[in-house]
């Protein structure tokens, strides 16, 4: 999927009209915070020629730059819409849109407070091991990870074995519903080690109203958007964008199981 954008077919000029595959990232498209396959990356480019494409991840662009982009390529050319942080960052054929912040809309008072009890309820949290980076600031939300962000991968293994066993980021979510009952927050847990914090709305299905707005750029009007997601529970951070009534929603179970669907629903 080396090919820039101008090898493919104009958004209005797609075989397959008013059609949108949105993926995941982690789970989806690769396996959780590793890189993507060529088999991967060469069907995403077959289908990018039948119709438009896009991914919608929480965690920020460097770090979906690092698992889908190239040395060659930046992700923001490997695909037609990027929506990092949900879509709080976004890009349409490689321009960047207007973006929101949380600091901004939430206040710094009240962020704050937040954060300062998040730190010290993670102080008294029980793991099998603590690396770095238990709080990670985005653009649109806040990463909170009991065990730390900079846990290896046989680290971040152990620990998803050992969170669906005690619960911790369910119960961490709880006790913040609890402290916070009135700072308008949604709590979505994702991947294997972590889980998000942002405002009410801006979930994955955020990144929808910039589909809503191509057909005043483009004349195009995305009426089947078809979502591929794994976290697609309730309390997963693919289930709002998975449950919505604009969206066809389609879960796998790892990236071979979205190559295998792509390739019955679209004849790849």
């Amino acid at each position: 999927m080396a090919e820039g954008a101008s090898v493919y077919p104009t958004l209005p000029d797609r075989p397959v009209k008013n059609t949108i595959c949105l993926f995941d990232v982690d789970g989806t498209l690769t396996p959780a915070r590793r890189t993507v396959s060529p088999a991967m990356l060469q069907i995403l480019s077959a289908l990018r020629h039948k119709c438009a494409i896009g991914f919608v991840g929480g965690s920020d662009l460097a770090k979906q730059q690092e698992q889908l982009g190239t040395p060659q390529l930046p992700v923001t050319a490997l695909f037609d819409f990027s929506f990092a942080e949900n879509g709080l960052t976004a890009y349409r054929l490689g321009e960047q849109l207007a973006s929101q912040s949380f600091v901004g809309w939430l206040g710094e008072e009240r962020y704050k407070q937040l954060v300062k009890f998040v730190l010290r309820y993670l102080a008294d949290v029980e793991c099998p091991v603590k690396r770095g980076t238990f709080v990670e600031f985005r653009n649109g939300m806040v990463n909170i990870s009991p065990i730390g962000r900079n846990a290896s991968v046989q680290e971040r293994n152990d620990y998803e074995k050992y969170d669906a066993q005690h619960q911790i980021r369910a119960k961490f979510v709880a006790a913040l519903k609890e402290k916070f009952p009135d700072f308008g927050l949604t709590y979505s847990i994702g991947g294997q080690i972590s889980f998000d914090v942002f405002p009410s709305g801006w979930d994955k299905t955020y990144c929808l109203q910039h589909l809503e707005s191509e057909k005043n750029l483009s004349g195009v009007e995305y009426t089947t958007i078809h979502f591929f997601g794994d976290k697609t529970y309730k309390g997963g951070n693919d289930y709002e964008i998975y449950e919505d009534k604009r969206t066809t929603g389609h879960k796998v179970e790892s990236p071979e199981d979205t190559i295998a669907i792509l390739k019955e629903l679209f004849d790849l």
